[in-house]
């Protein structure tokens, strides 16, 4: 990505964040850069009373921000770039605790040679743990289901359920 996108990029998350933030009666100040290895605008969010509220029921709000500041720099600059929201480490503590759920329900799986489901994961979650297994030869998982009733299944490979 040009360097003078980039700085456009930032400009625009930056003023947007700002903006959207002061709307909601927030005290929260982001932060914002441009990581090279993610090729990313990322927008962190300093906080100390409001983290809950900023990052909602499951990271809806922040989500909701991730996919609001990604819109506006697609407006301003006329095409799409990547735009990732955290508040407080949110993010990389989300993904440990996937990373886990998929290994306890791996070790499930191969334990008892039986498919174990899990619920209620976004579509961002449920890629999480494919990925976090994809590597393992003697597992697969699978995405069932529609829409709001998608579930994931992780169960040793070769098996018929």
């Amino acid at each position: 990505m040009a360097a003078k996108k980039k700085r456009e990029d930032i400009a625009i998350a930056e003023k947007a964040t700002k903006k959207i933030l002061k709307l909601m009666g927030t005290k929260a100040k982001p932060s914002v850069s441009f990581d090279e290895e993610s090729e990313a605008v990322v927008v962190d969010i300093e906080t100390t009373e409001e983290t809950g509220l900023l990052i909602g029921h499951r990271g809806e709000t922040l989500n909701a921000l991730q996919s609001i500041v990604g819109m506006i720099i697609r407006r301003k600059m006329g095409e799409w770039s990547r735009v990732i929201v955290n508040i407080g480490d949110w993010r990389a503590k989300q993904e440990d605790y996937l990373k886990g759920l998929a290994s306890q329900a791996a070790e499930r799986a191969m334990e008892t040679g039986e498919p174990q489901t899990l619920y209620n994961l976004t579509p961002a979650q449920r890629r999480t743990i494919h990925l976090s297994l994809s590597e393992e030869k003697d597992l697969e998982t699978e995405s069932h289901g529609e829409e709001g009733e998608r579930y994931l299944v992780v169960k040793p490979k070769g098996s018929k359920k």
